[in-house]
């Protein structure tokens, strides 16, 4: 099993193959984040906030536990993308946090072609972007990559 299989659950849609990316196929993986999970995070990002490492200050700010960071639930869309197309570069991400995901929730985080144009030999790709906890939508918004091919790597 590779190191990739080994940390992450990879989905590919029905609605994709393996031929050449186009608009609206729909990219996906699984992930379980782990209270390790936020301490290496806020180890990372100098980010100590109280909501994701303290349980009684997370349940006296109304929440039923620690709360994952959004920006490392975010973190699963330029990762999709990088896994399918080594060597994208992530342009732009717009967010909607819409509900806060809890360590221990198995959350499918999902990337949705909308466009693809060539500009110069490179491919220009926007995608809708969507994490899902028991099919509802935790967090969305759309993002930008420059994809070096629409062939996807094999995962």
């Amino acid at each position: 099993m590779t190191i990739k299989r080994a940390l992450f659950n990879y989905i590919l849609s029905s609605r994709y193959s393996t031929s050449l990316l186009k608009t609206g196929d729909k990219l996906k993986q699984t992930r379980i984040f782990s209270s390790q999970d936020l301490v290496d995070y806020s180890k990372v990002s100098f980010d100590a906030n109280p909501l994701h490492l303290d349980p009684e200050y997370a349940r006296n700010a109304g929440f039923k536990d620690i709360i994952v960071p959004g920006m490392l639930v975010a973190s699963f869309f330029p990762r999709i993308i990088a896994t399918h197309f080594p060597g994208a570069v992530y342009a732009s991400q717009t967010l909607h946090f819409r509900l806060p995901v809890y360590v221990e929730e198995e959350i499918i985080g999902e990337v949705e072609a909308t466009s693809i144009r060539v500009s110069k030999n490179k491919h220009i790709a926007k995608f809708i972007t969507r994490c899902y906890n028991n099919g509802v939508i935790v967090l969305d918004g759309e993002a930008m990559a420059v994809l070096p091919t629409l062939c996807p790597a094999e995962v």
